[in-house]
């Protein structure tokens, strides 16, 4: 009979082969190629941004959260705070393209002011990305809400709280000009057209002021004590119109729906207080996020700035009493600037 030898010990003698080459194996890293040139791209490069006004929870967010992301890659970033002055705005635009920025973020106060100038922008070797609010012109990139789905949205829910009831309803549009505003109101429009049992007793533009929004509510809440629902079309406008709802002792009678960013003190709170019944949340830490990411990818591809351009629509979030105490609902401002 052959010999053919004791199985175990030459497994045991291979395995200590192995052990002693495999040190030598494990010592001799790969260099990943991608991650220097990526690096380079980004170092040094300015970031624009140009948001309507500073100093509320969607543009302090947006903010926060591109610093986060971006500033470990050596990226350095310029504010011009319009302040809810258009011509303010359009100036800022206009000299920070002599002044030569790798990106700019934009935050539009209208479709149309900013639109040639965002044109000029990459036609000069600038991205562009607009956020939430855009313009008629379509740049590299638009991170933001779908504001035709949050029109419908609030609008379902306000109908389906106004069943057995007035079905007498008031609209509080934003600034007409404005896409938010007139994107949500054909959203509005979608829904009402499906349910001709509803009446709209008063539509009317508060110019995303919170005083405006109360006295406009006020009237309507006087002329139609038995309103059931308000479509809003942004929180930080409509604690007024909840205000007026609370002083007229209508609160939790007339379904009040909203929208935002979705920042803890102004929605969730908010929701939970009885001041909203429903607030659409697009979730500004994940939009900064998407900005961020998306900057990225433009520096590191090395494109020509207005020779791709493409759409990130935020996933909505709807806050109502049934998640306003989730942790997962709502983010904090002062946790995102940290």
């Amino acid at each position: 009979m052959k010999h053919f030898g004791n199985p175990t010990k030459a497994l045991v003698a291979a395995l200590g082969l192995a052990a002693m080459t495999a040190p030598a194996l494990a010592q001799q890293g790969l260099d990943e190629p991608f991650q220097k040139p990526f690096k380079e791209a980004l170092a040094g490069k300015t970031v624009a941004y140009v948001p309507v006004a500073m100093n509320f929870d969607l543009t302090e967010g947006w903010y926060a959260g591109l610093k986060k992301e971006l500033e470990p890659f050596g990226v350095k970033f310029v504010i011009r705070d319009a302040n809810w002055n258009t011509n303010a705005g359009a100036q800022a635009v206009t000299s920070l393209i002599s002044e030569k920025p790798a990106v700019m973020v934009v935050h539009n106060p209208d479709v149309q002011t900013y639109a040639k100038l965002l044109q000029r922008a990459e036609n000069e070797g600038i991205y562009v990305i607009q956020i939430n609010m855009g313009s008629a012109y379509r740049s590299s990139a638009f991170v933001g809400a779908n504001w035709v789905e949050i029109g419908e949205r609030q609008t379902e829910g306000v109908v389906k709280a106004c069943e057995g009831k007035s079905n007498k309803i008031a609209i509080i549009q934003g600034a007409l000009s404005a896409a938010a505003s007139a994107y949500t109101l054909k959203g509005v429009e979608n829904v009402l057209a499906k349910h001709p049992e509803i009446k709209v007793v008063s539509s009317q533009a508060a110019d995303w002021d919170a005083a405006k929004a109360k006295a406009i509510t006020q009237t309507v809440l006087k002329q139609n004590p038995d309103l059931c629902g308000i479509v809003g079309f942004w929180d930080g406008m409509d604690i007024g119109t909840a205000a007026a709802v609370k002083e007229a002792g209508l609160t939790g009678k007339v379904f009040v729906a909203t929208s935002g960013g979705g920042e803890r003190k102004g929605a969730c709170e908010l929701v939970k207080s009885g001041a909203f019944d429903l607030n659409m949340s697009y979730d500004v830490p994940t939009q900064a996020a998407q900005m961020a990411g998306t900057i990225k990818w433009l520096l590191s591809s090395g494109v020509k700035p207005g020779s791709v351009k493409g759409s990130e629509y935020t996933t909505l979030i709807p806050i109502t009493k049934e998640n306003a105490d989730s942790q997962m609902a709502c983010w904090n401002l002062s946790d995102l600037k940290k």
